[in-house]
């Protein structure tokens, strides 16, 4: 059973990594059918810069009708996330931290396992030493199985229960770290694709302003005022 649990757990990773690895090759080659697809952009320097995209194929623009014809939805960025972890890294165009993520899923997946074997070891253990009334003899049925040859005879039930639940109380840790982990991969690519809107280039200077105010209690005060403005 134990090995059964460790079996799913890997073969669920390995699965996600190779759908992800799919949707990644999958998601190049759409970028490179998309890069034929339109036309260079037409820039006119009688007058202001106007750029309009134009497809071959309609000869449409369509700048009025999606301004951000490149950015991903956030919403949709963060549901593929929470389908596979590390999808919406990929669509963000944030690679780099796939590796990242499944290193630590998997990493506290694995210890999880460990810990969970290492707890049913020692449960069984505890059982099979544990006097029972109403003889005050311990039990034969072997409930949780039989007790493991690594863990000495001579270890008496107090440290037996201790050690038990030592394992159990880590595992259920690394479970919520499991968890937590999972949660931190949907918000960085969601707060990511918000972020992608902003503007963010080396056109961009700050402007700061102070002058004397009135506070809302009518007493004398100070106003700082930080804007962001295009060189």
């Amino acid at each position: 059973m134990r090995n059964w649990i460790a079996f799913s757990s890997f073969s669920i990773l390995f699965l996600s990594l190779f759908v992800l690895l799919s949707l990644c090759f999958s998601e190049v080659h759409a970028q490179s059918q998309n890069k034929s697809s339109y036309a260079v952009a037409d820039v006119r320097y009688d007058q202001p810069l106007t750029i309009n995209w134009r497809k071959h194929f309609t000869g449409q623009d369509t700048t009025e009708r999606d301004p951000t014809p490149n950015l991903p939805d956030p919403k949709s960025v963060m549901y593929k996330s929470m389908i596979i972890p590390g999808w919406g890294q990929i669509i963000n165009k944030q690679s780099w931290k796939v590796p990242i993520v499944y290193a630590i899923l998997g990493g506290l997946g694995y210890y999880s396992v460990y810990l969970n074997k290492k707890y049913h070891d020692y449960r069984a253990a505890y059982y099979n030493q544990t006097p029972r009334p109403p003889d005050n003899e311990p039990p034969t049925d072997q409930r949780f199985g039989s007790t493991p040859s690594y863990i000495p005879e001579s270890a008496n039930s107090d440290q037996l229960k201790s050690l038990r639940n030592t394992y159990h109380n880590r595992r259920d840790l690394v479970y919520v770290g499991i968890a937590v982990a999972y949660g931190l991969n949907i918000v960085d690519a969601y707060v990511f694709a918000h972020m992608r809107s902003f503007d963010v280039s080396e056109n961009l200077s700050m402007r700061t302003s102070i002058k004397p105010g009135i506070t809302a209690q009518a007493t004398p005060g100070v106003t700082l005022s930080i804007d962001l403005i295009k060189k």
